[in-house]
């Protein structure tokens, strides 16, 4: 059995062009339309498996990594920061209740000693 060839690169543009279209209209019809919006998002991610391009982080981060609905924040999600034990973004889905944990840093509190 022979692999398969990889896309082209014009081929995995189109489809990452098309897949920040799709998110950019879930964000536009969430309001009236939410479940056209959940469509929205996994049409996207079918592009991104099958042409194998990666969804870009900010998009990623707008659904669900459970149930793969779009979220927006104060409607169908929350959003919460978490400082201990490590500081990230709590973002829990209210549809199934999954919770995607962002790291990030905290500011540093770095401290010069005085030389006397």
């Amino acid at each position: 059995m022979r692999a398969r060839a990889p896309k082209p690169k014009w081929m995995k543009q189109i489809a990452l062009e098309r897949i920040i279209r799709l998110f950019q209209l879930a964000e536009q019809e969430f309001k009236f339309h939410p479940e056209r919006s959940h469509r929205y998002v996994e049409l996207a991610r079918k592009i991104s498996m099958k042409y194998n391009v990666r969804i870009p982080k900010d998009y990623k981060r707008r659904f669900c990594g459970h149930c793969y609905n779009f979220l927006k924040p104060g409607v169908n999600c929350k959003v919460r920061l978490r400082k201990i034990p490590t500081a990230y973004v709590a973002i829990i889905c209210l549809d199934c209740g999954n919770i995607m944990r962002i790291p990030y840093k905290g500011k540093r509190n770095r401290t010069v000693p005085i030389q006397v």
